[in-house]
């Protein structure tokens, strides 16, 4: 494609907010918080109405490289057309140095936030508030979405024996942060009541280190299968729980 024409159709995707998509032979070089570069090769280049920009390989769901909220800008240089893209905070910069140009597309969209979650975090708290004994027997809700002054508790609950419990809820596998999160809202509550309480981790799957982080620490890790099903209403259900727990009363 001659590089007037490509660079043209660019810059008019890009002032219009439009989704933009360039096919071509480049390298691509990021400076940064971290440097990288890729070599010559064929690549598929996103520019969104949002002013993101990612770097598409013929693998993986996931691009090799992209920005958010960023400055794009590209000229003509020789025999290459350099396309940037620009950030203050964090500084960075991607820089796609293209030899060849095969297509450059530009589509029209509406620039929307109208995805509908089913089974987030979320709506799984509320169905496991319906029947924590599904996780242990005797286990009754105190409170849901405990505010503290560093994040927000998934679940306060109480045990048969009468002890405090302190459930962080994650859908994917729980990873390191998720068990310091854990302890800390663990802390908070013991600072509040004035005495000790349990932590437990709830997850489909945790990670090596992570479940070394969690028995150092003396919390529990409960393994608990997020099968969903279709509902009429267009919520997600939790396969095997059924029964309504009492209602739940507050914890402070």
């Amino acid at each position: 494609m001659d590089w007037a024409i490509a660079t043209n159709k660019i810059r008019d995707g890009i002032s219009k907010k439009h989704l933009t998509t360039i096919f071509g032979v480049c390298e691509v070089d990021y400076i940064g918080r971290a440097t990288s570069r890729l070599p010559l090769g064929k690549r598929l280049v996103l520019i969104k109405g949002d002013n993101s920009i990612s770097i598409h390989q013929n693998r993986l769901v996931r691009p090799t490289n992209y920005m958010m909220n960023t400055r794009i800008g590209v000229e003509v240089n020789g025999d290459s057309a350099i396309l940037v893209a620009k950030r203050l905070k964090p500084k960075e910069s991607l820089t796609v140095k293209f030899d060849r140009i095969d297509d450059v597309q530009s589509y029209e969209m509406e620039i929307s936030n109208d995805l509908r979650l089913s089974g987030s975090e979320k709506d799984l708290n509320d169905m496991l508030m319906q029947d924590l004994s599904m996780i242990e027997p005797g286990l009754k809700p105190l409170n849901q979405q405990e505010q503290f002054r560093k994040g927000v508790a998934d679940i306060i609950a109480e045990d048969a024996q009468g002890n405090l419990v302190v459930i962080e809820l994650k859908r994917r596998q729980a990873d390191y942060a998720s068990v310091t999160q854990l302890q800390r809202y663990m802390q908070q509550v013991e600072k509040i009541k004035g005495k000790t309480a349990r932590g437990i981790l709830l997850a489909p799957s945790i990670r090596k280190n992570a479940k070394e982080l969690l028995e150092n620490m003396g919390l529990e890790y409960a393994r608990i299968d997020f099968e969903l099903l279709p509902a009429s209403n267009e919520k997600a259900k939790i396969k095997g729980l059924k029964k309504k727990q009492e209602t739940l009363h507050r914890f402070c």
